[in-house]
């Protein structure tokens, strides 16, 4: 994955933030809505795409847009900046792929150990009951 060619894909627009900042908020289209069109992309390969498909189902839209906002601070290019950061670090997380469990089997050692210690734990509450005399 080239995050150079990636980044060319992403589709910004830029809206009216909520929140603080007086007159300035209501002037100013500084949040930053980031798109990014996952089933069209060039840069990711198709096994890539379906990894990304399966982890990301929640966050994707029906068309397989994934959709990102950052209304951080006041800076439309700071915003713009922060979402890029946050668009790169989701997809780099998601596309590892988790390493195959290996099944092992205890050695022998362990196994004589867990009897051994089965044995005495039994004997120890064996000895705390009542003798029976017949």
């Amino acid at each position: 994955m080239n995050t150079e060619n990636i980044v060319k894909e992403l589709n910004f627009k830029a809206i009216r933030s909520s929140g603080a900042g007086g007159q300035h908020v209501n002037k100013t289209s500084s949040k930053i809505e980031l798109t990014f069109d996952l089933e069209n992309s060039e840069s990711l390969s198709d096994s890539e795409k379906a990894l990304l498909k399966t982890k990301l189902s929640s966050k994707l839209t029906n068309d397989n847009l994934l959709i990102l906002f950052c209304e951080e601070t006041r800076s439309q290019h700071r915003n713009k900046d922060v979402a890029i950061k946050k668009f790169i670090d989701i997809i780099k997380t998601n596309l590892i792929r988790p390493k195959k469990r290996r099944k092992t089997k205890p050695s022998k050692a362990a196994i004589k150990k867990r009897i051994e210690t089965k044995k005495k734990t039994s004997l120890k509450k064996a000895l705390r009951k009542k003798p029976k005399f017949d």
